[in-house]
């Protein structure tokens, strides 16, 4: 029996997410959409709910690869298809699940026919299950490197190329992509963020009777999922007509000279990287223009499509807030409606555009009569349901107020720190303000020594599941190394007998596949933000560095975190995360003063380490240390002798880590004439290089991390 899927018109609001994936389904070259949100937002529900509205498919009888019998693919596996025959099927909804393998996405060699015929035959994939559908790829800021690869071949070139277990086939893979994630989780790869063509925020509404509304709908679905479709299948079949309508008219909507000079001046004003963003721009302009019944594209359907097209091409840097300002989206409106109404010299409205040859010169200003069209009940242009919460300022930067650039944050300062909530509060006498993060810088690449077990990620060399498969053996690997397997048996068949069809196999014929790949980190910065010494230029120097290192993680799927330690305790200033835009935000929130709680800081990192190892035992840690050594609070505050006993259970905290086999280093922050070699101690404690400060500036943390795998050489 099919499971009934929740009604795409009874999904309460999200406009924006609604009309992103409508305009994909109107115009699927337009490159699928990415849904950006916090968890429990109904992104999967919607975008399962859109599978309901495509229109229906002509394909060839028995092709495994959805052919069109007009259109076949000329190298179909299956084909040639003579084009007589044909017959209707729903659009496919595949969905991409984050453990899939590359076997599972590509397709690999029939295993069965191999076995009992004993030929080589293919076996297809999710891609070819996917073409002339939508492929849905749910957390795909999780999805292991190498199948994000694969994934962005056959979305650029809208084929498949399958070259593996002697097998080679080539087939037709066009789709339209909907990834959900949640940037909590960590961010997607540039090259992957820049293929969606739309992307979308969203967020749950914090109006009371638009959640009752939520819910209401939600149970009256659980308590009768075929009823309540039953309630929304006319609005959904209107939806359906529409859809298809508009299919048929985006071919002859008309892309003015005026708005293509509009589009072409937005992307430069938000400086688009590449032409890509302008063409998206313009389909997804054509697309709304086609959605809202117009012949030809207007400002209205401009300004709908920047809103969706531009946010995540805006963001030049990782740390950069995703989203675009309404202000700064009117204000490059306004710059371009100059160029739309200003042709270049030698130029005239009414010239064949690329995308139109029979474009008439009937716009004169690119203006649509109708004024700023709605879209329809979908509320397609609607500027009102733009900043979305998150995307707003998030207490603005370091500079709503004192960011150190006055006094150092001491007593009597009287400046007042901001909060959360917005009031004032007077600082304690032994608290500073956050000191702002040292410029940030390109890291080198850091890599824990030996060989992982292969945690994701684009860093250190480990054992993988589902990386490469680098070489055969009979004792260790993962998976049947088919051809290895195959290939051994081969030479035998005579001997065993064999007469028909299919191989007869012996256990010791299996091969098993050896798979290396790159796995990621964890990189735990446990940071001494008391009031001794310089603290406030330790905490600039390591919050450029953490941050430098949030970018490469970005990139490397790498986690990083940060424990300080001051007053009475420590806690965990950053947890472990891949999420540059959370990371950014709290490392500018860093404070300084107090006593110097050291053993709790590194029963701390223990801690944060051994939940670490429990949630995901194959990230192996790497500890940074930053201290001068003087530990003046102990585990115990009554008893005599404190700054002895601190020391001493500083370093009995310090052997637990290593104990633990954590990679540590340790960077010496003492100053002063006298120098008492405490953080030497403790790098003999954890099996640690001790580095001094001196040798630690925001342009070289990454060769002091580095340092551990080369076993200390530099040693203080």
């Amino acid at each position: 029996m099919t499971a009934v899927r929740y009604p795409f018109s009874a999904v309460v609001g999200h406009d924006d997410l609604r009309l992103a994936l409508l305009l994909n389904a109107v115009h699927p070259r337009i490159g699928g959409v990415l849904v950006r949100g916090e968890k429990g937002t109904a992104k999967s529900t919607i975008v399962r709910a859109l599978a309901a509205l495509l229109p229906e498919l002509d394909v060839v009888p028995d092709c495994r690869f959805g052919c069109a019998p007009l259109d076949a693919d000329p190298r179909c596996p299956d084909g040639p298809h003579d084009g007589t025959a044909s017959s209707v099927r729903p659009a496919q909804l595949v969905e991409l699940p984050v453990g899939a393998t590359e076997d599972r996405l590509v397709g690999s060699l029939d295993l069965e026919r191999a076995l009992t015929d004993g030929v080589r035959a293919y076996q297809p994939g999710l891609l070819a299950a996917a073409h002339r559908g939508v492929l849905y790829v749910d957390e795909v800021n999780l999805l292991h490197d190498h199948l994000v690869d694969l994934l962005l071949d056959a979305a650029a070139m809208g084929r498949a190329h399958v070259e593996r277990e002697g097998v080679s086939v080539t087939h037709a893979a066009s789709f339209l992509l909907v990834g959900t994630m949640n940037p909590e989780e960590g961010e997607l790869r540039p090259q992957l963020l820049d293929r969606f063509g739309l992307t979308v925020h969203v967020t749950a509404s914090r109006d009371v009777p638009t959640r009752t509304e939520v819910v209401r709908r939600r149970l009256a679905f659980e308590a009768d999922p075929a009823g309540f479709a039953r309630r929304w299948e006319d609005e959904d079949a209107d939806l359906a007509k529409r859809i298809a309508a508009a299919r048929e008219r985006v071919g002859s909507v008309v892309l003015p000279d005026s708005e293509l000079r509009r589009i072409s001046a937005l992307c430069a004003a938000f400086e688009v990287d590449g032409m890509r963003g302008d063409l998206v721009l313009a389909r997804t302009a054509v697309a709304h223009a086609a959605w809202r019944g117009a012949e030809s594209v207007a400002e209205a359907d401009v300004e709908a499509a920047a809103r969706l097209a531009l946010p995540h091409r805006r963001r030049r840097d990782p740390f950069d807030e995703p989203g675009v300002e309404e202000e700064q989206l009117q204000q490059a409106l306004s710059d371009a409606a100059e160029h739309a109404d200003n042709p270049p010299e030698g130029e005239h409205d009414g010239q064949p555009g690329d995308e139109h040859d029979e474009q008439s010169g009937d716009d004169r200003d690119g203006r649509s009569d109708d004024g700023p069209d709605e879209g329809g009940p979908d509320g397609a242009a609607d500027p009102d349901d733009g900043p979305d919460g998150p995307d707003g300022p998030d207490g603005g930067p370091d500079g709503n107020g004192p960011d150190g650039d006055g006094p150092d944050g001491g007593p009597g300062g009287g400046q007042a720190a901001p909060e959360e909530c917005g009031e004032p509060r007077r600082k304690a006498p032994s608290e500073r303000p956050p000191a702002p993060p040292a410029a940030a810088f390109r890291a080198r690449l850091l890599e824990v020594p030996g060989v992982g077990e292969g945690a994701p990620g684009r860093r250190s060399r480990s054992r993988s599941r589902t990386g490469r498969a680098v070489r055969a053996s009979t004792v260790d690997g993962h998976g049947i190394h088919l051809p290895a397997t195959l290939s051994a048996a081969a030479p035998h068949q005579s001997a065993r007998g064999r007469s028909g069809p299919g191989l007869l196999l012996r256990r010791h014929d299996v091969r098993h596949a050896v798979r290396e790949g790159r796995e990621g980190n964890l990189v735990l910065f446990v940071v001494d933000a008391s009031g001794s010494m310089a603290a406030r230029e330790r905490m600039s120097a390591v919050s450029g560095a953490v941050l430098s290192l949030l970018r490469d993680a970005y990139q490397r799927r790498d986690k990083v975190g940060v424990v300080t330690f001051r007053g009475d305790s420590a806690e965990v200033a950053l947890p472990p995360t891949s999420s540059v835009d959370t990371a950014a935000v709290r490392m500018r929130r860093l404070r300084t003063g107090g006593r110097t709680p050291l053993a709790d800081g590194l029963l701390k990192a223990n801690k944060v380490v051994g939940t670490e190892r429990t949630r995901d035992p194959r990230r192996r840690p790497l500890l940074v240390l930053l201290t001068d050594g003087k530990a003046t609070v102990p585990l115990k505050s009554d008893v005599d002798g404190r700054a002895r006993r601190a020391v001493d259970d500083a370093l009995r905290a310090a052997g637990l880590l290593a104990d633990a086999g954590v990679a540590s280093v340790v960077v010496d922050c003492e100053n002063g004439m006298v120098r008492l070699g405490l953080a030497d101690r403790l790098a003999g404690a954890l099996s640690a290089p001790c580095l001094r400060l001196e040798e630690l500036s925001a342009d070289n943390v990454a060769g002091v991390v580095r340092a551990v795998r080369d076993g200390g050489s530099r040693a203080a």
